[in-house]
């Protein structure tokens, strides 16, 4: 089968919109908010550097440095995307002493990763 052939069997060859069923998927759609906010967490999501601090964060709480060193940046870089990855609540931080410890915010991002992950391994 060519492309061209591919490419016409994803369309419909008769329009007929199903009226009913495009109501019930516009009315369960989340608010134009709501995925914009979706979006951007899949956009902060796709930049590697923020994704393996992500990843770090999932297996352990990590300070500045650890970071750096796992990731092989620089401090100044990794506190950039931490300030990032916190202002959309995907890490948070806690401070004992001197130190200022990152963690995930909570365990939906991980189940996001964790889901994308089974995905891609199928």
């Amino acid at each position: 089968m060519n492309s061209k052939q591919e490419n016409n069997d994803a369309v419909c060859s008769v329009i007929a919109i199903d009226e009913a069923k495009v109501k019930a998927v516009t009315e369960a759609l989340p608010d134009n908010m709501d995925i914009d906010d979706l979006a951007n967490i899949f956009k902060i999501l796709a930049d590697q550097t923020r994704l393996k601090i992500v990843l770090g964060l999932a297996k352990e709480e990590l300070c500045v440095c650890d970071l750096s060193a796992l990731i092989g940046v620089s401090v100044s870089a990794i506190s950039h995307q931490l300030r990032l990855l916190r202002n959309m609540r995907i890490v948070k931080n806690r401070k004992e002493g001197k130190m200022v410890y990152y963690s995930l915010d909570d365990s939906h991002i991980e189940n996001i990763i964790s889901e994308t992950l089974v995905h891609i391994k199928e």
